[in-house]
C-alpha cells in the first residue's frame, strides 16, 4: 500500500531477563514479521507486554507503567533477585551500525529506579563497541553529536531522579539526534488491544490520524482517510470488499448531532447497515488493515490474536497483508492459529514453551530439527503445528 523512499527502523534481537516467566529468553534475527506461537501460558502475552512496557515507561513513565504491573511482586521473576534486564539491539536503517540499547529496572522502598541505562554501537567492522550513553541511578553522562565515538564531546547529566530515563530525557535534545531516533522509535510503538466492539460506536466527529490501541475511532480515521487520503482508502476498502464476499462499499457519516456514523453496505441490497449490526469479522479485519496499511506507518505494531472472530480464510489472508505491511512496519504478532501460520516462512515464527522450571524457552522454527526438511516438500507451518512436529505442540 505504501513504499517508503527510507527503510523504517528494525529491531534485530530482544533479550528478556527477571521478567515475569521470561526468566532469561532472547529473540535472535528477529524478521520484519515475527510470530510467537505456543500452548496457553507459553509467555506470549508476556513478551507482547514486554513492548507495552518500555512504551508506557517513555510515554507515562517509569512509575506509571510499574504500578499498573502490581509493581515488583508480580513483575519479576519468582525466586530471581536483580534487575529486571531489558536490551534491544536495532538498526536506525539497513546501512546503519547496530545500535544496543540496555535498560535495567530495580525497585527500592520509595519506588522503581533505573539502576543502568545504555546506548552502544560499533561503528565498522572492527574495534570494540563504543558506549555512547551511560546512565546510572540517575547521573551519566552521553557523547553528542551524528556519529558519536571515542573523541566525541560526553557531556555530563543528572536527571530529575533515579526513575527518569535518560533516553527519554536526552532525546528531546538536538545534540544527542542517535539518542533521540530511538526516542522517536520507541514512543511511535502501537500495541493493539483491538475488540470487535469497541469499533462499534458513534464518536464525536473529527478527523485522527491514527487508529487508538482499542479501535473506538475506526470511523473518525476513515473520515481521516476519505479527506487526506481518498485514493489510500479506497484500495482499503477494495482489499476488505475482495476478501469479504458481498460487500460493496464503507462509510462514515457526519449526524446531524455531530457524531460520526459507520456504515457498510452489502450487495445486493440498496441500503446500509449500521456497524453495530456488521459483523465482527468484517468490523476486526478493517480496523487491522487501516492500522497496518497507515499512510504514515508506525515504525512497530504488536497485534495479539488477530484470528478471534475472523473465518478460518481470512486468518490466511490477514497474514498476507500483514508480510505486505512489513515492508513498512515492524510488525510483532501472537496467534493461536495454524490458518495465520500457514501463509508463514519457519524464519518468521518463533514456538515458546515452558520449560520444566516454569519458565519460557523460544526457539524459531526454522532451528528445529526437519521443519527445513517438511518444508522443502510442500508442507506448510501450521499443519506441521498441529501434527506436533513443532516443539511447543508435543
Amino acid at each position: 500500500m505504501i513504499t517508503l523512499s527510507v527503510p523504517p527502523p528494525r529491531i534485530s534481537s530482544l533479550r528478556v531477563r527477571n521478567y515475569r516467566a521470561l526468566r532469561d529468553v532472547e529473540f535472535r534475527d528477529l524478521s520484519p514479521l515475527t510470530v510467537l506461537i505456543g500452548a496457553n501460558g507459553s509467555g506470549k502475552s508476556t513478551v507482547f507486554d514486554i513492548f507495552a512496557f518500555l512504551s508506557e515507561c517513555f510515554t507515562d513513565g517509569l512509575r506509571r507503567a510499574w504500578d499498573r504491573r502490581n509493581r515488583f511482586r508480580e513483575m519479576r521473576s519468582r525466586g530471581s533477585d536483580g534487575p529486571i534486564v531489558i536490551e534491544l539491539k536495532y538498526r536506525e536503517t539497513a546501512k546503519t551500525p547496530l545500535i544496543t540499547y540496555r535498560l535495567e529496572i530495580d525497585e527500592q522502598e520509595s519506588g522503581p529506579v533505573i539502576v543502568r541505562e545504555l546506548l552502544r554501537w560499533k561503528r565498522g567492522s572492527y574495534g570494540r563497541p563504543f558506549t555512547f550513553l551511560e546512565f546510572e541511578n540517575g547521573r551519566g553522562r552521553a557523547a553528542a553529536g551524528d556519529f558519536p565515538d571515542e573523541e566525541a564531546e560526553r557531556i555530563e547529566e543528572t536527571l530529575a531522579s533515579a526513575e527518569v530515563l535518560a533516553v527519554n530525557t536526552l532525546g528531546q535534545f538536538e545534540r544527542h539526534p542517535r539518542v533521540r531516533a530511538l526516542r522517536e522509535f520507541i514512543t511511535g510503538w502501537h500495541l493493539s488491544y483491538l475488540s470487535a466492539q469497541d469499533p462499534r460506536g458513534t464518536p464525536e466527529a473529527g478527523p485522527q490520524e491514527h487508529l487508538s490501541r482499542n479501535g473506538a475511532n475506526l470511523a473518525n480515521v476513515i473520515q481521516y482517510l476519505r479527506e487526506r487520503y481518498p485514493d489510500h482508502l479506497d484500495r482499503l476498502i477494495e482489499v476488505l470488499c475482495r476478501r469479504v464476499p458481498r460487500l460493496e462499499k464503507v462509510n462514515s457519516e457526519i449526524l446531524a448531532d455531530g457524531r460520526l456514523l459507520l456504515q457498510f453496505k452489502d450487495a445486493p441490497f440498496d441500503r446500509p447497515i449500521l456497524a453495530k449490526y456488521a459483523s465482527d469479522g468484517t468490523i476486526k479485519l478493517l480496523a487491522y488493515l487501516i492500522l497496518i496499511h497507515d499512510p504514515d506507518p508506525l515504525p512497530l505494531i504488536g497485534i495479539e490474536e488477530p484470528e478471534n472472530f475472523l473465518y478460518p480464510i481470512l486468518q490466511r489472508e490477514l497474514a498476507e497483508e500483514c508480510a505486505v505491511a512489513s515492508r513498512s512496519s515492524q510488525l510483532m504478532v501472537t496467534t493461536h492459529s495454524p490458518f495465520f501460520i500457514n501463509a508463514l516462512n519457519p524464519k518468521q515464527v518463533y514456538v515458546l514453551k515452558r520449560a520444566e522450571n516454569g519458565f519460557t524457552q523460544a526457539v524459531r522454527a526454522i532451528d528445529m530439527p526437519g521443519v527445513e526438511d517438511f518444508m522443502a516438500e510442500s508442507a506448510v507451518l501450521g499443519d506441521l503445528w498441529m501434527e506436533g512436529h513443532l516443539e511447543s505442540a508435543r
